[in-house]
């Protein structure tokens, strides 16, 4: 495993890269309303990327075939964005997206409602935010990584939630997917020793049913085994002495 720690200059430039993204999903997120496609989201999202100076990360990123992943109801991440597919009243949808600022990559998700939600769906979305929350009170030099882990899961099934096992967050700097990969559940080893200015994607994603989930046909989109309800948090963060830097969390808390 080799993890990087990032320079001063190198933490500026990923600041800049997230607030810039940060700004596309603030704009996106005012979208989200019946009648409104997933593909319009992504036309929308790629666009505002590249006239900000930026380059959509996920786009061809190993074959995936948009800018903005567009998860619906039961999709847990990955969804393919369709001019098809139209968000209806008591929807939920996951974005998760990123892009390139100077060669420096940003990454986020949050799972939205679509007009009025069901009191299930929205305690699903407040409980996968704290969870994140939850992980970052561990998130801090000297601590170890998987104790982020471990908050965050024991979180989640507290209140009853599935946490999926298959898909993890990570490190994030020059490459969209950097080491060490950070689960969202407790595991046997302590990790690695956290420092100043390493730079990580932590993202809890949880179900209202089972954590088990499967594979679509098209080999990207994955939905959660018993079709329950699936939500995605996100933010990429940098590691200080004391509280982390979330870097795509700057504005209005949320």
């Amino acid at each position: 495993m080799s993890v990087t720690i990032k320079s001063r200059l190198e933490i500026e430039q990923m600041r800049e890269s997230c607030r810039l993204l940060e700004q596309v999903f603030l704009h996106l997120e005012e979208m989200i309303e019946p009648g409104v496609t997933t593909g319009e989201i992504n036309r929308e999202g790629e666009k505002m990327i590249r006239a900000c100076g930026g380059i959509p990360n996920f786009l061809n990123y190993n074959g995936y075939p948009a800018s903005i992943c567009t998860s619906v109801n039961d999709e847990v991440v990955h969804g393919i964005p369709s001019r098809e597919r139209i968000l209806k009243e008591g929807d939920i949808i996951s974005l998760d997206a990123g892009l390139i600022w100077k060669g420096y990559h940003s990454d986020m998700a949050r799972t939205i409602g679509v007009g009025t939600i069901s009191p299930e769906a929205q305690k699903l979305i407040d409980i996968t935010r704290q969870s994140f929350f939850e992980g970052m009170k561990f998130a801090v030099a000297g601590h170890h990584l998987h104790e982020i882990s471990e908050a965050i899961g024991s979180y989640a099934e507290s209140c009853g939630c599935g946490v999926v096992r298959e898909l993890c967050g990570h490190g994030i700097g020059t490459s969209l997917h950097e080491d060490p990969m950070i689960p969202n559940y407790a595991v046997k080893s302590r990790g690695i020793r956290l420092q100043p200015r390493m730079t990580l994607a932590v993202e809890p994603m949880l179900t209202a049913g089972k954590p088990e989930v499967r594979w679509l046909a098209d080999k990207w989109t994955v939905v959660t085994a018993d079709h329950s309800l699936a939500a995605h948090y996100e933010n990429t963060i940098v590691i200080t002495e004391g509280d982390p830097e979330i870097l795509t969390l700057t504005g209005q808390e949320r």
